[in-house]
């Protein structure tokens, strides 16, 4: 079978590990590699690829020149300028790391663009491929768990990270570049969003010069179905660690979840409940290259296409322009009173 010609577009940190998950492939050759700093570039090149890929600082003359089968996009939400459509007009399927926009317009333009050209592209939203958020899904879609009811959730850390990420402007903030994970596990458990309510504020970084994200929020969702979600974030928890977690209560099954991966899932159809424990250590950054890789070609789509990036994206967006606001906010139209 031929290998896929693979391009990289971004050469940070997230980008690096994507490398990683790509350079134990068998079945792709990574071709090409991106970055405006040529010097990340060389480095993910030399540490994954043993220096066999061509060096590029035009993510254009990549996509124009390598042949490319497939591309990875990981740039900052802010640093998007038209690859993604480009590419897709080339007929070169992708992967696009979350958030796709800082926009709805924006996104609306990436959705469109793969819708036009019929190629494939999945959105880094990996916790959905994690060992227990596949196993409760599977409870949710065949009605086992019966209806889901509530969900709260909390991501915690502590870090100045990138100099862009403390600027609003260019990351949206901690719920839109960051928490915006937590809150698609919301929809991909619960359903589609009603509307949201949520209060923000900088508690700990009020004397870090041009630190303007949130660095504490609390956010509740009502889902069209009835649920409702709750999630807390703070970038002002324990220095060096990474809290994701998150409950979730059904008619028939309250599943504790410690990560996507391990879960606790209590059957509460009797009154005698049953537990079913869930401990995986599977590597979900690796499974969504792989379901990418695995549709093309085919008519099926990725697990996380184009259009569920961008509704997620319209979710966070609503969760920060409540907090602007003050007030609820419906999504996808006006604000609710």
């Amino acid at each position: 079978m031929r290998l896929l010609r693979v391009g990289m577009i971004g050469c940070g940190a997230i980008g690096h590990g994507h490398a990683g998950k790509l350079a134990d492939l068998d079945t792709v050759r990574v071709v090409g590699l991106c970055d405006l700093v040529r010097e990340r570039a060389e480095h993910v090149n030399h540490t994954c690829f043993g220096s066999r890929a061509e060096l590029f600082t035009s993510w254009r003359k990549l996509i124009d020149d390598c042949s490319l089968d497939v591309v990875c996009i990981s740039l900052p939400p802010f640093a998007h300028s038209g690859e993604l459509e480009y590419a897709a007009r080339k007929g070169v399927n992708i992967f696009i790391e979350k958030p796709i926009a800082l926009t709805t317009r924006r996104a609306r333009s990436m959705v469109n663009a793969v819708r036009r050209a019929k190629v494939k592209c999945q959105v880094g939203f990996m916790y959905r491929f994690g060992a227990a958020v596949e196993k409760t899904k599977d409870l949710l879609d065949s009605r086992a768990a019966g209806k889901p009811g509530l969900m709260t959730a909390r991501f915690f850390c502590n870090s100045l990270h990138s100099q862009w990420w403390r600027d609003k402007t260019r990351s949206g903030g901690q719920v839109v570049e960051q928490v915006i994970h937590v809150f698609d596990m919301t929809r991909h458990l619960l359903g589609e969003p009603d509307h949201v309510y949520c209060e923000t504020g900088n508690v700990f970084h009020r004397n870090v010069p041009s630190y303007t994200v949130e660095d504490v929020s609390g956010t509740v969702v009502r889902f069209k179905n009835g649920a409702v979600a709750v999630v807390g974030a703070t970038n002002g928890a324990i220095p060096g660690k990474w809290t994701g977690d998150w409950r979730l209560v059904a008619k028939n099954a309250t599943v504790e979840f410690t990560d996507p991966n391990n879960a606790v899932i209590h059957h509460t159809e009797t009154d005698t409940p049953t537990t079913t424990t869930i401990a995986s250590e599977k590597d979900f950054y690796a499974a969504e290259m792989k379901d990418l890789l695995s549709v093309i070609g085919t008519k099926r789509e990725p697990r996380v296409p184009i259009t569920e990036g961008a509704k997620t994206l319209e979710l966070v967006l609503a969760v920060a322009k409540s907090a602007e606001l003050g007030r609820p906010v419906k999504i996808g139209g006006r604000k609710s009173r």
